[in-house]
């Protein structure tokens, strides 16, 4: 699809439909389904990551009955290009989605973090409390700790499928998730020009400043008052959920926390069905 300008595309259907918008310095790519109040959906990082790549199924799901999902390419990842000046720091990734709602004209928005993503969601209600309606964050970094040795790894991925392989077992409890087909297909786009490029320089050693980057001192948590749902699993090996959730669950003034047993860090995906049921009766409330 050809570039929109300010304009979110209809869809009749939940099937993803792709734009792109020119804005600031960014020409960010985005996708759309479904019809309602607008829900703003951020990935996390890993090798290949994009919005799609990420949200395809919450995308398809009973959501799109209800929210306007939107999902851009966070900059430095999938299709979303940027100014050559631009170095893709957390500070940065927080001005692009800033600036992208500012081009889409979107105010008070619900909004799904994952991972990376839910340190963003964080710094949006931070930094524009009336603009963040609700947040869902999922397996969310955003509070400080050390960095975990999942964690370690999938930043300092070098490409390969045996790499990309070993990768998503840490991700995933359920093992017969990490099929060929998604191992093949994640390491062709982890290999696409200029991709891995742009990760290794988005976390290059030593990786722990990265993760600080992302936190928000624990005063500021604590002001946060949007209504938050907190998602994690309980077998998460990327995002410890004792070092993050169950302190954010503490700090945020209007948090909950839903634990999902015998779920890794992919909990949109290993229990896809829970999850959206999870995130239709928070945001619908």
């Amino acid at each position: 699809m050809s570039a929109r300008t300010g304009v979110i595309p209809s869809s009749d259907v939940a099937e993803p439909v792709r734009a792109e918008i020119s804005h600031g310095g960014f020409r960010t790519v985005y996708h759309c389904a479904g019809e309602g109040r607008p829900l703003l959906l951020i990935h996390g990082s890993g090798p290949g990551v994009s919005a799609l790549a990420n949200w395809r199924g919450t995308m398809g799901s009973e959501l799109a009955d209800s929210f306007r999902m939107i999902a851009p390419d966070v900059v430095g990842f999938g299709e979303t290009q940027a100014d050559p000046t631009i170095e893709f720091t957390h500070s940065a990734r927080v001005e692009h989605l800033v600036d992208f709602l500012d081009a889409l004209g979107l105010d008070g928005v619900d909004v799904i973090g994952n991972s990376m993503g839910g340190a963003l969601a964080l710094a949006l209600a931070h930094r524009q409390p009336n603009r963040v309606r609700r947040m869902v964050l999922m397996g969310t970094v955003g509070i400080g700790f050390p960095i975990s040795p999942g964690l370690e790894a999938v930043w300092g991925y070098e490409p390969s499928e045996e790499n990309l392989a070993s990768l998503f077992r840490i991700f995933a409890f359920d093992q017969t998730l990490v099929s060929p087909e998604l191992v093949r297909l994640r390491h062709e786009a982890s290999i696409a020009p200029g991709v891995h490029e742009r990760y290794a320089a988005a976390f290059a050693a030593p990786r722990q400043r990265h993760l600080d980057a992302m936190a928000l001192p624990e005063d500021d948590l604590r002001q946060i008052s949007t209504p938050t749902l907190l998602v994690h699993g309980a077998e998460d090996q990327v995002i410890p959920l004792q070092q993050t959730s169950l302190r954010l669950v503490s700090l945020l003034p209007a948090a909950d926390l839903v634990v999902f047993g015998r779920c890794g860090h992919w909990t949109q995906i290993e229990r896809a069905a829970h999850f959206v049921r999870e995130v239709a009766a928070f945001l619908g409330d």
